[in-house]
């Protein structure tokens, strides 16, 4: 029989340090840095308008880094909620940091600093399969006949604890609720997400309706010649930018080594200045901790504001070699990516509802969400992807029909150098990479697009 994770299960500020104490306790170290995570995360799929299956996983991982005089360290990990096997991971790690070579540069582990709270739900945390069955039903009564419904509903809870010999010992708990689903026709397919901390953040008849309406109005599309096109990007489609920003320009690490676009170039005015874009693990809307991975209190960090690049996120080896300290965005030891802008977010603008930006495009294309992207030229923010799920002409601010899916590459800062309008609209994308983002729709005056493609 299928169960589902409820409050009662999560294991607490003193589970966390419990398991955190069995390796606190390794003597002959110089330091010692415990990050304790469980996920309880359950999921509905769903598929020809059906549910097939029910998941529920659970699991706890304990990654524990030991530092030798001499900045030696070296990192064990194991998945277990045994003190005894922690303990034996230490000792591990106290083994590699010892044939380690000296780390000169190590910046010592995060020491005693207060931290925030995030919101926590408890009906997302003790979400039922009958619950989301429900949700699902809700959808798929949206979807009319002749077309189907596929996708998949996740909620449940995740902790992090981060403990330090340096004097910190940090908890939290969080609750996530997703929601995606795309409607196929037999000419046609339509793409809506909704998310939050919160079931309450998900409409799933609204989640229904969008996918349905975009696969009904996609059906029998045409073919249009490649090219430079004016655009309206749908919240998902501009998210996929952002993230690839992010990804691209907004550590710390790539940043100090000359690697990122922002090198040399904070200050500069480099997107449209009706763009801000923040990172924010906390704000309403996104779905992170109030800590990052080494304990360090996550901070609100302004990487764009009005047009012009303001700042990069570090963690607290980036930190300590540009002199600023961390901004509370380090990933798990050990790390040889450097800190990540994990949930950025796109101020909203005074453009109404995407289709208020529709109205104002003369002839364009308004695409719903892109597909398989990847990286072209990485200092120049190059991209390729194709678009998905419902591409369409647009004339005269109206919507005319369907066009078959098309091949970008485009300069992602070259795109969001010139923006029309920004929508006071915004939604919810899951993660990409490491975080999710929330981005409101875009109307950009130009996008090259490369080729038709034979997907749609």
């Amino acid at each position: 029989m299928t169960t589902s994770p409820t409050s009662d299960a999560v294991l607490g500020p003193r589970g966390l340090a419990r398991l955190a104490d069995a390796a606190l306790a390794l003597a002959g170290s110089d330091e010692v840095e415990v990050v304790v995570s469980r996920s309880a995360q359950a999921v509905t799929r769903f598929a020809h308008s059906q549910i097939h299956q029910n998941v529920w996983t659970e699991q706890v991982e304990v990654r524990v880094r030991v530092v030798l005089p001499g900045g030696r360290s070296g990192v064990a990990a194991v998945t277990t909620d045994d003190p005894a096997r922690v303990a034996a991971a230490a000792a591990a790690a106290r083994a590699i940091a010892a044939v380690a070579p000296e780390d000169p540069d190590f910046p010592g582990l995060a020491p005693a600093a207060p931290v925030g709270t995030v919101p926590v739900d408890e009906a997302t945390v003790g979400a039922s399969p009958a619950d989301r069955a429900g949700a699902v039903a809700a959808l798929v009564a949206q979807v009319p006949s002749g077309y189907e419904a596929a996708g998949a509903y996740e909620t449940g809870a995740a902790e992090l604890g981060v403990f330090t010999t340096a004097g910190q010992s940090a908890t939290a708990l969080l609750s996530r609720a997703a929601l995606t689903t795309v409607v196929t026709g037999a000419t046609s397919s339509g793409y809506a997400e909704a998310g939050g901390r919160a079931v309450a953040d998900v409409d799933p008849a609204a989640v229904g309706r969008r996918a349905a309406h975009k696969a009904r109005l996609g059906a029998d599309p045409v073919e249009v010649d490649p090219g430079t096109w004016a655009v309206v990007l749908e919240p998902a489609a501009t998210a996929t930018l952002v993230q690839f920003l992010s990804y691209l320009g907004f550590g710390g690490r790539a940043w100090l080594e000359g690697r990122a676009f922002t090198s040399g170039r904070l200050g500069e005015a480099a997107l449209d200045p009706a763009l801000t874009i923040v990172d924010d693990a906390t704000a309403p809307g996104t779905v992170g901790y109030p800590f990052d991975a080494e304990g360090t209190p996550a901070q609100r960090v302004e990487l764009v504001r009005d047009g012009v690049l303001r700042g990069v996120v570090h963690d607290r080896a980036t930190g300590a070699r540009a002199g600023t300290g961390s901004t509370g965005h380090g990933l798990p030891a050990p790390n040889t990516f450097g800190p990540v802008a994990a949930n950025p977010l796109v101020a909203p603008g005074d453009g109404g509802s995407v289709q208020d930006l529709v109205d104002g495009c003369e002839r364009g294309l308004l695409v719903t969400r892109f597909h398989y992207t990847n990286v072209v030229q990485p200092l120049e923010t190059v991209l390729t992807g194709m678009t998905r799920d419902g591409t369409f002409l647009v004339e005269d601010g109206r919507v005319v029909g369907a066009v078959r899916n098309l091949r970008f590459t485009q300069s992602v800062l070259a795109a969001l150098a010139r923006v029309e309008a920004v929508s006071a609209e915004t939604g919810y994308a899951s993660e990409l990479f490491f975080g999710g983002a929330r981005c409101p729709a875009l109307r950009l005056p130009a996008f090259a697009f490369t080729s038709t493609t034979t997907f749609g």
